[in-house]
């Protein structure tokens, strides 16, 4: 996919995915996480499968893809499909929106520990200093800003699981990088059938035990349209290409712009408050992204 305005189409993503975890948290009540996930990627495959059916793979070509592509296709879906929104999901039934997405924000910085790690890409000392400010950011925000909180160990089981939502996109990210050689919307779509497939006895499972309900309502469906097309569809498309266009690392530093959007709309629909100790753990998180991202001399 040619891509003129990489960077703008980055801060279209994120602002629709600020919005996703302001939904994911008020649909909480009505829609319990892996239904959430299921019927999201379930509606943006039958809209795939509509509109861009013409620019689907013909069987021989599926057929005809060496075992590595389907490697990669593989591990696009379990981590980015199945694993960052299926545990985003479960993560807001536990904590806010706000808290949700301010962990979020150190993703930059955990791209580049797993760009270290897999990559074997040098880390500079403007790198390392973001990561030890960020890390500590996140943990000022799941302390709550207290040392009773952070002595105790007695951190919120959601904003712990959003932590592991970070990890599977992270992975995501680098995963989308090394698929530069694929074709774009087929590596993508294939990702979203093996999603689909694999959620499907999650779906099963999760509904037929004691205490889950779906409840079908006007939002509940909306909720669903929304992350289905524009979450998973509009947001995904451009931010898959504008990673092959520029790399995960410069992409990632967008990340910072969804706690800014979430906190906004989660403020405005979801009448959160945005606490002291989030704007001061947010406020050192995006330091620590900042810092990590500088492109110094002086730092290598």
């Amino acid at each position: 996919m040619n891509i003129k305005y990489p960077y703008l189409q980055l801060v279209v993503a994120n602002l629709i995915w600020g919005g996703n975890f302001v939904i994911g948290r008020a649909v909480s009540d009505q829609l319990p996480p892996i239904t959430l996930s299921f019927f999201r990627w379930l509606i943006a495959l039958i809209v795939v499968l509509i509109i861009f059916r013409k620019q689907l793979p013909s069987k021989e070509e599926i057929k005809q893809m060496p075992s590595k592509d389907w490697w990669y296709i593989g591990s696009m879906a379990i981590s980015g499909v199945i694993g960052f929104n299926t545990l985003l999901y479960i993560a807001l039934n536990y904590t806010t929106s706000i808290n949700a997405s301010l962990v979020f924000a150190a993703t930059p910085v955990v791209i580049g520990i797993l760009s270290l790690i897999i990559l074997r890409e040098k880390l500079k000392k403007n790198q390392v200093l973001g990561i030890f400010c960020t890390f500590w950011g996140v943990i000022y925000i799941i302390s709550k800003g207290t040392l009773t909180t952070l002595a105790s160990l007695s951190f919120n089981r959601g904003d712990i699981i959003v932590i592991l939502a970070v990890l599977a996109w992270g992975l995501y990210s680098i995963i989308v990088r090394h698929t530069k050689q694929l074709p774009f919307f087929s590596t993508f779509v294939l990702s979203i059938v093996m999603g689909v497939v694999v959620l499907l006895p999650l779906f099963i499972w999760e509904i037929t035990r004691p205490g889950n309900v779906i409840i079908w309502s006007g939002f509940s469906i909306l909720s669903i349209l929304y992350v289905g097309i524009v979450a998973s569809i509009v947001a995904f498309i451009l931010w898959n290409s504008a990673i092959i266009e520029i790399g995960p690392i410069k992409s990632s530093v967008f990340l910072n712009l969804i706690p800014v959007f979430a906190a906004l709309f989660a403020v405005f629909f979801n009448n959160e408050v945005l606490a002291r100790y989030q704007l001061i753990g947010g406020i050192i998180v995006i330091l620590g992204v900042y810092l990590s991202t500088l492109n110094s001399h002086n730092s290598d």
